[in-house]
């Protein structure tokens, strides 16, 4: 049950944008579930309207938050955050299933297809047409790999407001295809 929270506050200064700070502190966030083996850690990002916000929002039992802020797993970055003491999900609160979004299509599959020689030269111009076409509105972090080094965009999707809780599993990213977390 998500029955307790952390808000981390992201504090944007001039040597620190607000998206790049995100983009780390999730990368830290991924890192530290990665070494917790989490499952059942989820996360939100109350202040969604077109972008994510300066505000991410992790869900979980008491005591795997506590074990989660254990050790300063934010690093350097804990200077640029504002993080709150593990507190009580409200009483009254809505659901909402936050998931990672993927296209079929993409740069680095079409990469992969002329690499394999599964796509004719002359098919690459309409691949790369409706690629384009079908455009990706949706909020994105963007993560370093850490067994690669590779940049890689990681699209947010958020599911209309439930009024029913639904439990799961959550990858770690804190992200599920079906389980919800609190949203208030």
């Amino acid at each position: 049950m998500m029955d307790f929270f952390i808000d981390i506050v992201i504090k944007p200064d001039a040597e620190m944008r607000e998206n790049f700070l995100l983009n780390r502190v999730y990368t830290k966030f991924h890192q530290r579930l990665c070494d917790l083996a989490s499952a059942d850690i989820g996360v939100s990002f109350p202040e969604y309207k077109l972008k994510l916000g300066k505000k991410l929002r992790i869900h979980g039992e008491q005591h795997r938050l506590q074990e989660m802020q254990n050790i300063n797993w934010l690093g350097k970055y804990s200077e640029y955050c504002d993080v709150s003491e593990i507190q009580k999900v409200p009483e009254l609160v809505n659901f909402r299933v936050i998931s990672r979004f993927q296209t079929n299509m993409s740069p680095a599959k079409l990469r992969r297809l002329i690499k394999r020689g599964t796509i004719k030269p002359d098919e690459v111009k309409h691949y790369k047409a409706t690629m384009f076409q079908k455009g990706i509105d949706n909020p994105f972090l963007e993560l370093d790999s850490t067994s690669n080094g590779n940049t890689h965009r990681r699209y947010i999707q958020f599911s209309d407001i439930q009024n029913t809780n639904v439990a799961g599993e959550f990858d770690t990213f804190g992200l599920s295809k079906s389980a919800t977390v609190p949203w208030f």
